[in-house]
């Protein structure tokens, strides 16, 4: 079997991580869909085990948490019944942790909204934290035990929940997400800093999945018709996002702020993480 040089590897992961469609990028670097696929799945995998691996005893002090929605299969209303409630098909959540400070995401999950992946979660995050925390979380009450559970009495968490309006315009209702009127800072443990209780940073970075990512756009037929190839695609993003794409901000990536490596991270080193 013929095995695609590293520059065509690299010329490939560059489309995926910026926003391309699997078919777009079969046509445009002249190989069938199914290498693309392969190459996704065999690259997206090697950056979840690098990153599982080497995001340990990170010196974050302030970290942001946030659901991100997208869905896997099919729309939810349109999964057939023998597959309803099953994982992977319909709704499927992705948590992610920014620290707001090198803007590293540290752990992400992908999931189900629910209590079993909170805590699979936030145990993971602890896991990879080395000092004391504050953490903010929007008003997801499946937070509130999962943290409890992770961290004890070791940690400073406060919750920002968000009031937006209840109607609106009908017209507007299914492209436009409602107004957030107003917004409450709540302290739920230790002594958060009020100054810092926001998830404005990983917010942002739910924008950044939807525009690197095709099957994360709303109204897409790019969706993820397997939820494995959803898990590859999220894990290499996250690789190119904290090693190789420089943040304008910082002037660096978020894992040279962090600490982790000493350069920036070229396609051509992560394409070799699947070797």
């Amino acid at each position: 079997m013929n095995k695609l040089s590293i520059e065509k590897r690299a010329q490939i992961i560059g489309m995926l991580v910026e926003g391309n469609s699997m078919r777009a990028i079969s046509r445009m670097a002249d190989c069938s869909i199914n290498t693309v696929t392969k190459l996704l799945v065999d690259v997206g995998l090697a950056c979840w085990i690098y990153q599982h691996r080497t995001l340990r005893d990170l010196p974050c002090k302030r970290i942001q948490c946030d659901e991100i929605w997208s869905f896997c299969y099919s729309k939810e209303k349109n999964v057939p019944k023998e597959h309803r409630g099953e994982l992977g098909f319909g709704d499927v959540y992705t948590w992610t942790a920014m620290c707001a400070d090198t803007k590293l995401v540290p752990s992400f999950l992908v999931g189900r909204r629910d209590s079993e992946y909170a805590h699979l979660f936030i145990k993971d995050l602890e896991s990879r934290l080395k000092n004391r925390v504050q953490i903010t979380t929007d008003g997801h009450k499946v937070y509130l035990d999962a943290i409890e559970d992770a961290f004890g009495g070791e940690i400073d968490y406060a919750m920002l929940v968000k009031v937006y309006e209840s109607s609106p315009a009908e017209d507007q209702r299914k492209y436009s997400p409602v107004e957030c009127t107003g917004a409450e800072r709540k302290r739920i443990s230790g002594d958060p800093d009020e100054r810092y209780v926001s998830t404005s940073y990983v917010e942002r970075q739910n924008l950044t999945m939807r525009m690197s990512m095709r099957r994360f756009t709303r109204l897409t037929n790019g969706f993820s018709k397997k939820i494995e190839n959803l898990e590859c695609a999220v894990a290499l993003h996250f690789m190119y996002y904290n090693f190789a794409r420089v943040h304008k901000t910082l002037r660096v990536t978020p894992a040279m702020e962090a600490g982790i490596t000493d350069h920036v991270w070229t396609l051509e080193e992560i394409a070799k993480l699947a070797d």
